[in-house]
């Protein structure tokens, strides 16, 4: 009995995971057990567990070490233990991404699926498609056909979803299967009809008549999984978006007739996923809404949590969509304030702080903040993203929410959670002046405990913008110098360029700087005394034009195309200059918050990339391409044909310096035809130049392939805004729309016309926002830039921000220090612009507006070229 007597220490310890300390070599050692005969069961159950919990775990296995460690596992299967075959299934499934040579147990996978013994059938199909390639699939193509339509239920849901996710590599196999998954359809296990719907769909979703057969067919029968009449929901809300039908029709559509009697399903499963999928659809009036958000107030109420948070959240995603139907359901919201559920209680919150009224701020925030702290970092980034909404939507209470936010800055809490709080503040500094101040000095506070570095650096960048353009600019010296003091090198460097920023735009504050500058050069870390040598050395100079250019407006390249612009020049001629003013500047590029509010993770953020670096990457593999110099930028996709039609295009222009690239992204959707050397054809206006015309040699049914035209823009830059004709050319070929090989070498030419193409000043400039825009417009005063002026009386427009946003719309340039928000009750408002006409032309625009029976419109355009002036100028009329 002693050895299972445990001593008081370790039961005070709590459970032990049995499994933590083990040794890749030592478990690996312990395999020459399988090869003892008699098999011992229990013994060799217990090292394959051993062996799946280190694969679990992330330990890499050599493929040598997987191969030798797959085939000791094929000795196991001479024992007939049904736990022990289990697992040997389970090591297989494992081991097969890792191990060569694995086909060798297709035959004994192949007999345990064919046998007798339902325990092993299900698995060695799964273990059996986890191995087997595209090539060796006929092979058991027949096995899998029976297993599909097999009455036990484990063997048919194990071999349907075998099949979908074989579809993938084998799709052309898996399409010959359709039949048997048809007739799954007709099984009474729900699981099975589930995962027959799933087969079917992924077989035909490519054919959308089939899907719209398929989806007719079940919504007039009556399917008795509620998981597949859940997928079935979510295939006809697929259907019917892309019909987009405007409400009237789509109130009498049968799909969303369907859905709507879902509505009134036994199962609050379903109950649930057609609410939430009327609530989604687009082109929905209220009285359609109604019975939808009927239901989510319904469950607002249930005695299951589940039903409470499914319903709630759902009122928070569309809040912002459908505001005045979600707050018919306030006072249910209202009563899950005080949830026992924090996630419920959250999200209630958040939904009333979307959809509340002004005077009810304040009220809410302080019921937030009674429970605040117990709610996990993830449900405090929704509060957060919530308030950010509220912000835009009552400026006037920046004041309450920003003090909110600043205790909350002061909390514990992670990095994802401390960095949604600082872009939120930032975000209303941005975007409401009057928050600036108080948002500046919440900043100022937190940096002095911030313990992370990329947010401290954050803040002292804004604060390097933001801080000279403020009432007192000198309040924010010193907790700038106070991190070239105590923190790392990075966020001492960053705290050097601020100060650097300080100097250049606040004359009476030169001196102090240049002696906190002159400190700083004695700094141990090189990068920030390199950092103060120097921005000293420029403000020494006492030249605004050098501060403006290297210290003030500190215009950033898109790395990615510096590269290659450096990298050009090195390979070409030598004897010129390197030009960096024509390198494309880096976009800002703001990170969407995701519709799916609860989808929060730690992981890190994928970089994201401009238009015109993804635009880049793929136009190097044209041939000759380099001639043309870095790209200026990238617009937008465009469509040149509808969405049903016979073949579908789409256009986007690439801007170079003297050429603009088409590219056409061409879908043939016709099963029956093989398209040859596709084409776009551009009746050319006048002044342009066609250079070259690349063909995609082949387009088969449902492949996106491109073809490129590049054509060189005219001199006269008053002539480049033209409009371009198009025609799609092509060879057809007959083919077999099961294969999509042609039927014969002949073809025939055939055409079909596109929409008009156009090339507008919005498409020739790259947006640029100037931190300080008075300071660039005073510089430009010079006998360099050139200035045109014109009058003009904006009839389409009623009122000044519609103004201001199609003056930004037409002319493409980024507006400067909040100037595209108009005030409310003004009549007289200023927008200052700025940009970069291709070829590296700088242009500046201020545009004077006034509001009485109309809207007139003074504009003023200072650029390098004069030409380009009058270019922009023209554009307004």
């Amino acid at each position: 009995m002693g050895s299972f007597r445990r001593e008081k220490d370790e039961e005070e310890d709590g459970p032990t995971n049995a499994y933590q300390n083990l040794e890749k070599t030592s478990v690996l050692q312990e395999t020459r057990t399988f090869n003892e005969t008699p098999v011992n069961a229990r013994k060799c159950i217990h090292i394959l567990t051993k062996i799946l919990y280190l694969i679990n775990q992330g330990e890499q296995l050599v493929a040598r070490e997987a191969t030798d460690c797959f085939f000791a596992m094929t000795k196991l299967f001479q024992s007939k233990d049904i736990v022990l075959r289990r697992m040997v299934y389970l090591g297989i499934k494992e081991l097969s991404s890792i191990a060569e040579d694995v086909i060798i147990v297709t035959s004994s996978l192949t007999k345990d699926m064919t046998g007798k013994e339902d325990l092993y059938r299900a698995a060695a199909i799964r273990a059996l498609c986890s191995i087997t390639d595209p090539t060796m699939l006929q092979a058991v193509e027949r096995y899998m056909k029976q297993c599909i339509v097999d009455k036990n239920a484990a063997v048919s849901c194990a071999a349907l979803v075998s099949s979908l996710r074989l579809a993938s590599t084998a799709g052309d196999v898996v399409k010959r299967w359709a039949n048997e998954a048809q007739e799954a359809m007709n099984s009474d296990n729900i699981m099975v009809q589930y995962h027959a719907l799933g087969l079917l769909y992924h077989i035909r979703k490519s054919d959308r008549l089939a899907v719209s057969k398929l989806v007719n067919k079940l919504t007039r029968g009556s399917l008795k999984s509620p998981y597949a009449v859940c997928m079935l929901i979510r295939i006809a809300c697929k259907l019917i978006e892309e019909e987009d039908l405007p409400a009237e029709e789509l109130s009498d559509s049968p799909l969303y007739t369907f859905i709507e009697t879902c509505l009134r399903h036994k199962s609050e499963m379903v109950i649930y996923e057609a609410a939430h999928a009327i609530v989604n659809i687009k082109n929905t009036n209220p009285r359609m809404l109604s019975p939808a958000f009927s239901i989510l107030q319904l469950f607002c109420g249930s005695p299951k949590a589940t039903l409470r948070f499914a319903a709630v959240r759902t009122l928070n995603k569309v809040a912002m969509t459908h505001p005045a139907a979600v707050t018919t359901c306030n006072l249910d919201l209202e009563g899950l304030i005080t949830d026992s559920n924090r996630s419920v209680a959250t999200l209630a919150i958040t939904t009333l702080l979307k959809t509340g009224a002004e005077s009810s701020v304040e009220r809410l925030m302080k019921q937030i903040s009674t429970f605040v702290a117990e709610i996990s970092d993830e449900f405090k980034v929704v509060v957060v993203q919530a308030i950010c909404a509220l912000c835009a939507k009552y400026p006037r209470k920046h004041t309450v929410l920003m003090n909110f936010l600043s205790g909350m800055l002061r909390e514990e809490g992670g990095l994802e959670y401390k960095t949604s709080i600082v872009d939120t503040i930032i975000t209303i500094i941005e975007e409401n002046a009057d928050a600036k101040e108080s948002g500046l000095s919440h900043l100022c506070e937190f940096i002095e405990d911030c313990e992370h570095v990329s947010l401290a650096v954050r803040i002292l960048h804004l604060l390097g913008k933001e801080g000279p353009f403020a009432a007192t600019p000198s309040k924010y010296i010193r907790f700038i110098y106070n991190r070239v003091i105590l923190e790392s090198p990075i966020v001492r460097a960053a705290a050097v360029t601020a100060l650097a920023q300080f100097g250049a735009s606040c004359p009476a504050l030169l001196a102090n700087i240049l002696v906190l500058l002159g400190r700083c050069q004695m700094d141990p870390d090189d990068e920030v005394r390199d950092r103060a040598t120097y921005y000293l050395t420029i403000l020494n100079t006492a030249k605004p034009e050098l501060y403006k250019n290297y210290i003030i407006e500190r215009e950033n390249c898109s790395l990615a195309l510096l590269e290659k612009a450096l990298s050009d020049h090195l390979n070409g001629d030598l004897q010129t200059h390197f030009d960096i003013s024509v390198v494309p500047k880096a976009a800002i590029v703001k990170h969407e918050i995701s519709n799916d509010i609860m989808m929060v993770t730690s992981a890190p953020r994928a970089p994201k990339i401009t238009r015109e670096e993804e635009s880049a990457a793929r136009l190097a593999q044209l041939p000759g391409i380099q001639v043309l110099g870095p790209i200026h930028r990238s617009t937008a996709p465009i469509q040149l044909t509808e969405s049903e039609t016979e073949y579908t295009v789409q256009c986007i222009k690439h801007i170079f310096a003297q050429h603009v690239v088409f590219q056409f992204d061409c879908l043939n959707t016709l099963s029956e035809q093989f398209l040859e050397n596709v084409r776009v054809e551009l009746t050319l206006p006048e002044g342009y130049t066609t250079r070259a015309i690349i063909p995609c040699p082949k387009l088969a049914y449902n492949e996106l392939q491109t073809t490129f035209v590049i054509v060189e823009f005219p001199p006269d830059p008053s002539s480049s805004i033209a409009t371009f004709g198009a025609t799609l050319r092509f060879v057809v070929k007959d083919c077999d729309p099961v294969t999509g090989e042609p039927d014969s070498d002949e073809g025939y030419d055939d055409e079909y016309m596109l929409e008009d193409l156009e090339i507008t000043v919005a498409d020739q400039i790259q947006k640029i926002k100037k931190n300080n825009f008075q300071v660039a417009w005073d510089a430009a005063d010079s006998e360099e830039w050139l200035q045109a002026e014109d009058t003009f009386v904006l009839s389409a427009v009623n009122n000044l921000q519609d103004a201001v946003n199609t003056i930004i719309k037409i002319l493409g340039l980024g507006a400067a220090n909040l100037s595209e928000k108009v005030p409310e009750g003004t009549h007289l408002h200023t927008v200052h612009c700025s940009g970069t006409f291709r070829g590296g032309v700088e242009v500046l625009v201020r545009a004077k507006l006034a509001l009485s029976e109309g809207v007139t419109l003074n504009l003023t355009v200072r650029s390098t070229d004069q030409d380009v002036a009058e270019l922009i100028t023209a554009a307004i009329g």
